[in-house]
């Protein structure tokens, strides 16, 4: 089955699509040089808390659809990097749109974690969490100074 264009597509509307495009999305390459470079984001994981668990981009923080309401570790001053599972997958589509519709900026990771693994970036587990573990870390030293 060979599929043709019955017409020529208008340039001025491409130009402005994929302006778009590259102000609201952002592929794996440039979200690990944001990470490394300590760019001023917060990654959103909004997958199932079990498959977060599992593994998931260093420093997200999980915030599945059921919690959207409450918007915790979101921050309105800096760009929240979203993503999902897959390419198919709308979950974080759906997600930047709520979180834009109540004033937050955001990006999709176009390919969501699995694009994310493709790419053989750093994956974290829940028990390797660095900020579970500092947090972990700071309650130990308060109990053990109040002993």
């Amino acid at each position: 089955m060979q599929t043709t264009l019955s017409r020529i597509q208008d340039p001025v509307k491409a130009a402005s699509y994929f302006e778009d495009k590259l102000a609201f999305t952002t592929g794996p390459v440039e979200l690990d040089r944001m990470i490394k470079t300590c760019e001023n984001i917060v990654i959103v994981d909004v997958r199932d808390a079990e498959d977060y668990a599992k593994g998931h981009i260093p420093g997200a923080i999980n915030l599945p659809k059921g919690t959207w309401g409450k918007l915790s570790g979101l921050n309105k001053h800096t760009t929240n990097v979203v993503y999902c599972y897959t390419l198919l997958c709308h979950l974080a589509a759906s997600a930047c749109l709520e979180f834009a519709s109540k004033g937050y900026p955001v990006m999709e990771l176009e390919g969501g974690f699995k694009a994310w693994e493709d790419g053989d970036f750093e994956v974290e587990h829940e028990t390797t969490n660095r900020l579970k573990k500092v947090a972990g870390m700071l309650h130990r030293r308060h109990i053990v100074a109040r002993t």
